[in-house]
């Protein structure tokens, strides 16, 4: 089994869950899915040097949503996570581009999340632990747990868990093909990366931007190239 680490609304996250779920489906492997809260850690680092602005609006959904997936878990187990996990991304970024997507803010909302929430998971309505802080204690504990890997964003990866190696991503912008995920020929080469001792880091500050129908790149698609200048959101002045 895998450690996944995801905060609900970082795009890279989502399609790299996407993979995972494309090689569970053909494999015997098995998601674990846990949290780290993006609002946690980047307060400090500063939003206003680092990001464009209004996101920290956006990212403020990344604490609320796993407030809901948290009490799912404790009432439901670790299973139940995944399925929301999958309803909740399609619905931030699978779905053309609409005011929840113009307004990051609106994207941690009830209006924005109940047509992603089956009406019989809603006894009681799960939406209302939105605004609850009484799970983030433990958030902020598994995002630590999530830091103690890997000291940077999401996705981590930990492979064969809860004592194996752990992997920053990869972040990928599209999908592989079903076959190639299938040999696991990208998947497999995550590992056996990290494993090597003196390996360090690969990364790209040109990325393409990422295959979600939110952002007007639908499948099929090359999204256009962004300049993460080393990390940061924000373009240079």
């Amino acid at each position: 089994m895998s450690g996944f680490y995801v905060d609900p609304v970082c795009p890279f996250a989502w399609l790299t869950s996407k993979w995972a779920r494309m090689v569970q489906a053909q494999r015997d492997y098995t998601a674990g899915w846990r949290f780290i809260s993006l609002p946690m850690i980047n307060p400090a680092v500063g939003y206003d040097s680092r990001f464009p602005p209004g996101y920290q609006a956006g990212h403020a959904a990344g604490l609320k949503l796993p407030r809901v997936a948290a009490r799912t878990r404790a009432e439901h187990g670790r299973a139940a996570v995944g399925p929301r996990y999958a309803a909740v991304g399609a619905r931030l970024f699978d779905t053309a581009s609409d005011s929840g997507h113009a307004d990051g803010g609106y994207r941690g909302t009830r209006t924005f999340l109940a047509p992603s929430w089956p009406r019989r998971a809603c006894q009681p309505n799960w939406l209302t632990r939105l605004e609850d802080t009484s799970s983030d204690a433990g958030i902020r504990q598994e995002t630590g747990e999530a830091l103690a890997l890997m000291r940077c964003r999401t996705p981590i990866i930990q492979f064969q868990a809860p004592a194996g190696i752990a992997s920053f991503g990869p972040a990928i912008s599209r999908l592989p093909a079903d076959a190639e995920a299938g040999a696991g020929t990208l998947w497999d080469t995550v590992p056996g990366l990290a494993s090597f001792p003196g390996f360090a880091e690969p990364k790209r500050s040109l990325r393409e931007r990422p295959q979600h129908g939110s952002f007007g790149v639908e499948p099929g698609q090359a999204g256009a190239g962004e300049d993460w200048n080393a990390g940061s959101r924000r373009a240079p002045e």
